[in-house]
């Protein structure tokens, strides 16, 4: 692959790691750990990610169990998930923290599908724009090159772009069938 196209894919790849690490975020009526990954607990005045205070534990299919590692914790912990967007509310009996996930109703599923549409767009906007900034650079550099050379980048990346696109609108189609599946 040419030098100046791999920039280019590199930062498309990162733009779709991206999303797919948003998909992860967005729980489909499972306990999904990684709901809490962006969630932070004030330990010792640092502001620190749930899974480092303490262990995170999947005992059924819709429950999260946190066991902090210091009792002092729970309080902080419960604090972070009650201002954080996941929308449970955690319930303690001293020592750990549970998370029940509630059945989606059908209303909320719909409303998860547009938030991962949402993100799919943005995703594809910002590919999108990464094909943009490639394309401009190419035109720059066309002093340099020959103008065949020119364009069989902008054609190279193109493809990179359609490809990268099909890969936002495969894990757009996944993420909404796991929502929408009862």
């Amino acid at each position: 692959m040419n030098e100046r196209l791999k920039v280019y894919e590199d930062k498309m790849k990162k733009t779709c790691e991206h999303l797919s690490s948003d998909y992860l975020g967005i729980r489909a009526g499972r306990a999904n750990p990684h709901v809490l990954d962006k969630l932070r607990v004030n330990y010792y005045g640092t502001p620190t990610p749930i899974q480092q205070v303490g262990n995170i534990t999947i005992p059924e299919a819709r429950m999260i169990q946190i066991a902090p590692w210091e009792k002092s914790l729970i309080k902080d912990i419960e604090k972070a998930i009650l201002a954080s967007d996941i929308g449970i509310t955690p319930s303690n009996d001293g020592a750990v923290i549970r998370l029940v996930f509630p059945e989606l109703t059908e209303e909320r599923r719909k409303d998860l599908v547009k938030e991962v549409k949402k993100k799919a767009e943005e995703c594809k906007v910002a590919v999108r724009n990464i094909r943009r900034d490639g394309n401009d650079a190419f035109k720059k550099i066309a002093k340099e090159i020959s103008e065949d050379e020119v364009k069989q980048l902008e054609d190279e990346l193109q493809k990179m772009t359609d490809k990268f696109i099909k890969d936002v609108d495969k894990m757009m189609e996944e993420k909404s069938k796991e929502i929408l599946t009862v």
